[in-house]
């Protein structure tokens, strides 16, 4: 059978959000177990700074799977009416290399990312956390607010964006929605300084939330950074923060958030408490007690990627596709 191509619209109905952070789950387990093989993503960038081509490849010993996912970044895009992000998922059988199927990388990828963020959230959050904060109004606010709300009874979301019009937009959208009171907010200390689960999902090259503005007990999912210079999150707030990764290596080579404290000098690898998986099977402690601050570094992995791929693989070899 010819590989086929599953687009976005499939995806979207064969991935639910509440499907998805079950098979995070299991993608973090198998991570911690040793299972998967999970290289640190390769980026190809165009002479002029034209665009930027990434591979991320791995490997789900007990899936029987490999894959990748090549994704583009041309940030002009908008220019000429296409996404500044493109790409696919491929899926292909490990025992004998035969391609499998094709999928849309952005539908995946923005229902994974929350989703991974809402076990993080599950794992590391008070169980009594009720007001979410959301820096950022893209796709990921949107899915975010989506997952967090599956995994805790939240009763207020404020918002900030540096677009007005988008966070009003989200603000209206998501009250309407989900029938809660959404606040949008004119500056992130607002935001931020009262709520119990933060996620920061912006394309912000500088420290957006400080750590002067977050209580005890609050966690953080920092989701929308992933090279080393660039950072969500002030040093202040690293340093005051117990801190957990998806995959060590990813943190320990691409994490800003990270990696700038790190290059300071106040702080070291041992910051980095345990990724997600070891949490999950019990392998290392996660949150403590009410008054830590906890941070989730998600970088984004393939691992996550071929996981839900293969979830939608075997929905339609059951369908017969």
């Amino acid at each position: 059978m010819d590989p086929l191509f599953i687009n976005k619209e499939k995806i979207s109905k064969l991935l639910p959000m509440s499907e998805c952070i079950e098979v995070m789950e299991k993608m973090f387990r198998s991570l911690a177990a040793g299972e998967c093989l999970q290289p640190l993503r390769n980026i190809m960038r165009l002479p002029g700074g034209k665009g930027v081509l990434g591979m991320m490849p791995g490997y789900a010993d007990k899936l029987g799977i490999m894959g990748i996912k090549v994704i583009t970044v041309f940030h002009d895009n908008s220019e000429v009416g296409l996404p500044s992000h493109q790409g696919v998922v491929m899926l292909f059988d490990a025992k004998n290399g035969q391609p499998l199927m094709l999928f849309d990388a952005l539908e995946i990828t923005a229902i994974r990312t929350a989703a991974a963020s809402a076990v993080a959230t599950k794992l590391l959050s008070r169980k009594d956390s009720s007001t979410l904060a959301i820096i950022g109004s893209g796709e990921q606010a949107k899915r975010h607010i989506e997952a967090i709300l599956l995994v805790r009874k939240i009763n207020q979301i404020n918002i900030w964006s540096r677009k007005e019009e988008n966070a009003k937009d989200l603000t209206e959208k998501t009250s309407a929605q989900y029938n809660l009171p959404v606040t949008r907010c004119s500056e992130v200390k607002e935001a931020v300084e009262h709520a119990e689960i933060i996620c920061t999902v912006t394309a912000s090259k500088e420290p957006m939330v400080k750590g002067d503005w977050i209580t005890d007990g609050t966690h953080i999912n920092a989701v929308g950074s992933s090279t080393p210079v660039a950072r969500e999150l002030d040093t202040s707030l690293i340093i005051k923060s117990k801190l957990f990764a998806d995959c060590y290596e990813s943190i320990y080579n691409e994490a800003g958030d990270f990696l700038i404290p790190k290059k300071e000098g106040l702080v070291t690898n041992d910051h980095v408490k345990a990724e997600i998986g070891e949490v999950l099977t019990g392998a290392k402690r996660g949150r403590e007690n009410n008054e830590e601050i906890t941070v989730f570094k998600s970088l984004g992995i393939a691992a996550e990627d071929i996981f839900s791929a293969f979830h939608i693989y075997r929905k339609l070899q059951f369908q017969n596709v």
